[in-house]
């Protein structure tokens, strides 16, 4: 599958929808097709996290970000979704979190419907986020065209075997003219969508569509869709696409939906506001608590060159917890086993006369062991990331392409560094040489 990023993410989730995309690699070996990240196939509508056009199905990919990950989400199309086991209200009359975003993906394919070539079926997944262990849907929408998930590489290839795929596939022409009206620019040629896997000639897809008398029919029921082998996890040796943002930098955010969240949640902020009424009344005479220091703190400029390559700091800070910051499976892991501490860093460079954003972050735990399973954790694709520092403050004077930056990790001791380098100035490939020398510099970069 080819990854074409448009615009900008509309979601936190978002970022977990690109990496699980990218990491399904080029070609048809597992799912083939072209995803077209950011799309926006409604004039005046917000983007939508991905249009998925797959040689047998089109897939609408829209987001829905949860207050908080979960290990266990109830999530009926039509009712009241359960994180947990503990019901998601909002303010609004929506009965769940992807009401609205059901409607969106409704209006999409109306939009689509006409590009489409009639023998392939459009559907919809809704991806949540920011993790969730288990989605249990009822039997009668996973009968439908809807699937909701938490986007991974083997979730998505096996909603896309789930979701009943057309018996024969587009043809060249046929997927040229859709993906010509959502991304006219991307440059896509007769052998890269044969590449992945949009094969059928014109002659045959014409000869699959002519009737047949009723005599002549075929009697004999039709072959089920070849179901994609999923592909377990692995330990990565070599760099690997990621994706580093979990949202927009330097725009107004599209407005969102009332946010949802657990009954339990609301119960726990009332009683924390009448404890904190409660002590600043009869604490007036105690010394007032001081909050404590900032974790990111924008720095004046210092340059350092490592491996023949120069940095220069445009942000440094340190955090006593590490899950605020990551997205993806890396929150969960450390929601769940927690760091003895986070720095983050961002620094500019120039390599081969091109502006470079590169992120680091680097992560202590109590014991080797954990700092290991952290990183393979991390080295696997589609497991998240830390949030880079000059972007959640507005630090950049233009945006990185962080979400096409090269990646490389090292581990020391209890310590695991992981790194990003993407071009300021135009589009990022995790590939890259000169990206790869950044990151792999950077992996002696000192922060403080």
């Amino acid at each position: 599958m080819r990854l074409i990023r448009l615009e900008p993410q509309p979601s936190r989730v978002a970022a977990d929808v690109r990496a699980a995309l990218a990491a399904l690699g080029r070609g048809d070996e597992f799912a083939g097709g072209i995803a077209l990240a950011g799309a926006r196939p409604l004039p005046g509508r917000p983007p939508v996290e991905a249009i998925v056009v797959l040689p047998r199905l089109v897939l609408v990919v829209i987001g829905v970000d949860l207050p908080d990950p979960a290990i266990r989400l109830e999530a009926p199309l039509a009712g009241q979704w359960k994180a947990d086991g503990w019901p998601l209200v909002a303010d609004g009359p929506a009965p769940n979190p992807a009401t609205d975003a059901l409607a969106l993906a409704d209006a999409v394919t109306e939009r689509l419907r006409p590009d489409v070539p009639e023998h392939v079926p459009i559907a919809t997944i809704i991806a949540v986020g920011p993790f969730v262990e288990e989605i249990e849907q009822p039997a009668p929408d996973l009968a439908g065209h809807v699937r909701v998930l938490f986007p991974t590489q083997n979730s998505l290839l096996a909603a896309f075997a789930s979701l009943t795929p057309a018996p024969w596939p587009c043809t060249p022409a046929q997927a040229h003219a859709l993906i010509g009206k959502l991304a006219p620019d991307a440059g896509l040629t007769g052998d890269i969508l044969a590449a992945e896997g949009f094969t059928a000639t014109e002659e045959s897809a014409t000869e699959k569509l002519r009737p047949v008398k009723p005599r002549a029919r075929r009697q004999r029921p039709p072959e089920p869709a070849r179901v994609p082998p999923l592909v377990p996890p692995a330990e990565v040796t070599m760099p690997v696409p990621r994706v580093s943002t979990a949202a927009p930098v330097r725009k107004p955010p599209a407005p969102t939906p009332v946010p949802w969240r657990p009954v339990a949640v609301i119960a726990v902020v009332f009683v924390l506001v009448v404890a904190v009424v409660v002590l600043t009344v009869t604490g007036g005479d105690d010394e007032p608590a001081t909050a404590p220091p900032t974790a990111t703190t924008a720095v004046a400029p210092a340059r350092e060159a490592v491996a023949g390559v120069e940095f220069t700091k445009r942000a440094s800070g340190t955090e006593r917890t590490c899950a605020a910051r990551a997205y993806g499976d890396l929150q969960a892991r450390l929601q769940v086993s927690g760091c003895a501490g986070m720095e983050r860093g961002s620094f500019e460079a120039l390599v081969d006369g091109r502006a470079v954003a590169v992120s680091v972050a680097v992560l202590t735990f109590a014991d080797e062991q954990q700092a290991a399973a952290f990183k393979q954790l991390a080295d696997t694709p589609g497991s998240g990331g830390i949030t880079d520092l000059a972007t959640e403050t507005h630090q950049w004077t233009r945006e990185p392409d962080l979400d096409g930056a090269a990646y490389q990790s090292a581990i020391s001791a209890a310590a695991v560094r992981l790194v990003l380098a993407a071009y300021l100035d135009g589009r990022s490939t995790p590939d890259d040489p000169a990206l790869l020398r950044a990151a792999g510099a950077a992996l002696g970069v000192r922060i403080s």
